[in-house]
């Protein structure tokens, strides 16, 4: 691997197992077609989180030493957003590529049990954590004065306050008793920088999944929709709209992969992942704005219908774009990066996601 980290890295194997692609559409276009009809409310499936446990999905990035598959960041990527186009109420993301990353990074084992992630305040309470209610144990990442820690606390052990998302998903507050938290296992400071990143990316990844699957809908209700005799896809008001909505999700998805391969090629440890997690997290949220709007407009009434499979991959989209950093504090750290570079450094900044070497780090928030 070349120590500039730039350009020439991204020619690292950036597509996931072809394999493990055909296993993951054949499972989600099974579960898209036999799901029961969608409601305002989201619950765990359990029956789909034991076939994907079954497969050995629910550990994809585990190493096999700890009993996970040995799955890598692009095939973690794939899964994300597959799952994310069926829409499917699982909780991979908090599972496996964030709850399972501490475990091990801890040396904490991972003995079975579904575990959702949060990093709670100084006083112990987190908000929004997904899925929470269905887990049996939280991975809390903890900021420990100087330190960080991870501890892995039983439900039992935690109080928790059962509110929703936008997308009508578990999104609980939990409060700790400072006791587990302070018993945590303390880790490396990078552990605690790497892992807002980890969770950004998860989520772009999931948005876009979920995205290209919006513009799949889109594309077959405006060549079956009849309107003055000819499909409304045939009108130009229409084209423009559905060329806005592909080609932000084109978009969105090239900065995405662009920030996968840099993680996949570095294990992380390319110095400019906080730029290209931000650009993914900056063009997914963008999109995402365009993409929802675009697709709701173009199916009019029948796409807001509980029926309907367009709000069940919309509201996720608009729960997602703000997690792990708003779309605000990411346009807003790249600004900094960008400022920091200055404009003799900006083309640097852009190829290897470097600002000046004196520069320091930038963080998009300090909460989860």
């Amino acid at each position: 691997m070349a120590d500039s980290h730039g350009l020439d890295d991204l020619a690292a194997p950036t597509t996931p197992d072809p394999d493990l692609v055909g296993v993951l559409a054949e499972l989600f276009d099974d579960y898209r077609a036999t799901r029961a009809t969608p409601t305002a409310v989201v619950d765990l499936d359990r029956d789909l989180w034991q076939r994907l446990e079954d497969l050995g999905l629910t550990r994809l990035t585990g190493t096999e030493a700890a009993g996970g598959s040995g799955g890598g960041w692009v095939d973690a990527a794939a899964l994300l957003g597959l799952a994310a186009a069926a829409a499917a109420p699982v909780p991979l993301a908090e599972h496996d590529v964030l709850g399972g990353w501490l475990l091990e990074s801890a040396g904490l084992p991972n003995d079975g049990g579904l575990r959702t992630v949060c990093r709670p305040d100084p006083s112990g309470v987190a908000l929004n954590v997904t899925w929470a209610r269905d887990a049996s144990s939280i991975v809390a990442l903890w900021e420990d004065r100087d330190q960080w820690r991870v501890a892995d606390v039983p439900v039992d052990r935690v109080s928790i306050e059962e509110r929703r998302n936008l997308a009508g998903e578990p999104s609980d507050t939990v409060e700790f008793d400072l006791d587990d938290l302070e018993s945590g296992i303390v880790v490396a400071h990078e552990i605690g920088e790497q892992f807002h990143l980890r969770g950004a990316l998860a989520r772009s990844a999931q948005v876009v999944g979920a995205m290209e699957r919006v513009v799949e809908v889109v594309l077959e209700h405006v060549r079956a929709r009849e309107q003055f005799g000819r499909p409304i896809g045939r009108f130009q008001a229409v084209q423009h709209l559905v060329a806005d909505i592909a080609s932000e999700t084109a978009l969105a998805r090239a900065a995405t992969d662009a920030a996968v391969a840099r993680a996949a090629a570095s294990d992380w440890q390319d110095p400019g992942m906080l730029f290209a997690v931000g650009v993914a997290k900056s063009c997914v949220g963008h999109a995402a704005s365009v993409v929802v709007r675009g697709s709701h407009q173009a199916l009019g009434a029948i796409g807001t219908t509980l029926e309907h499979e367009l709000h069940t991959l919309t509201r996720p989209i608009l729960a997602r774009r703000s997690e792990y950093g708003s779309l605000q504090d990411w346009d807003e750290t790249l600004t900094a990066l960008a400022s920091s570079a200055g404009h003799d450094r900006l083309w640097t900044l852009i190829t290897t996601g470097r600002a000046k070497p004196s520069s320091g780090r930038f963080h998009p928030y300090d909460g989860a």
